[in-house]
């Protein structure tokens, strides 16, 4: 089966409900272990103390919140070059989940920051594009709740998509575009340089992270069902009103 037939709505529910139910049971099984590795089983840093545990939340959270905006610009742009209404709706359906994401980030991020740095905020390169996606996932959402032609509100939040996919970039490289601010690199991917992440907290987070990309893929399975159903009751209250 090609892969863009999964693009029929029908196709996409049926595969959808096969899917979920191990989705939902591995989400359950990494979040428990990687949080519970985590939390409790890990020591405290020798410079951070318990405080480090954030990153378990953190850095997973802040990972989501740029890829699903990623992930929300390549499906909105499959519905501008092939006006598959699946794809736009899963796109819809992520928003939700990346703006919990997003303040998820922002809030550890400040009680990260605060023990750390001696301050909740600081207009650091990092957290400042981080914000501003915030205000684009807000604005997308807001977007989709204004215009009530759906195919009008799914070009439209595709054009937002993309001038906001400029700021997830930015979210995700700005501590390499300006060697100035707080905010430390990513040293997930540094095992073997300087200061890498040590094992004992690299293993749990690699699970926190494998635990937020399933409920994530979950979240946006079950809300794009969601939509397709709203979708087609609205076809057929509107044949009704016009028989």
């Amino acid at each position: 089966m090609s892969f863009w037939e999964f693009a029929n709505p029908r196709n996409f529910m049926q595969l959808s409900a096969r899917v979920l139910p191990w989705l939902v049971g591995l989400t359950a099984v990494s979040l428990i272990l990687g949080l519970g590795w985590g939390f409790f089983f890990t020591p405290d840093d020798y410079k951070q103390g318990a405080t480090v545990k954030i990153l378990f939340i953190h850095v997973p959270a802040a990972m989501m919140a740029i890829n699903a905006w990623i992930m929300m610009l390549i499906t909105s742009l499959i519905w501008v070059v092939r006006r598959h209404h699946v794809s736009a709706l899963a796109a819809r359906a992520a928003a939700p989940a990346g703006l919990v994401f997003t303040l998820i980030a922002l809030v550890t991020g400040a009680f990260w920051g605060q023990p750390m740095w001696n301050t909740w905020w600081e207009w650091d390169p990092r957290l400042t594009s981080f914000l501003i996606l915030c205000l684009f996932y807000l604005g997308y959402i807001a977007l989709w709740s204004a215009i009530e032609d759906p195919d009008t509100a799914a070009d439209l939040t595709a054009v937002l998509c993309v001038v906001g996919s400029v700021f997830a970039l930015l979210s995700r490289y700005a501590v390499k575009f300006w060697n100035q601010g707080l905010h430390q690199d990513s040293t997930i991917l540094k095992v073997g340089e300087k200061d890498p992440l040590d094992v004992a907290y690299y293993v749990p987070l690699v699970i926190c992270i494998l635990g937020f990309v399933l409920f994530f893929i979950m979240i946006v399975l079950l809300r794009t069902r969601m939509l397709i159903r709203a979708r087609r009751l609205s076809v057929l209250q509107a044949r009704e009103r016009m028989a």
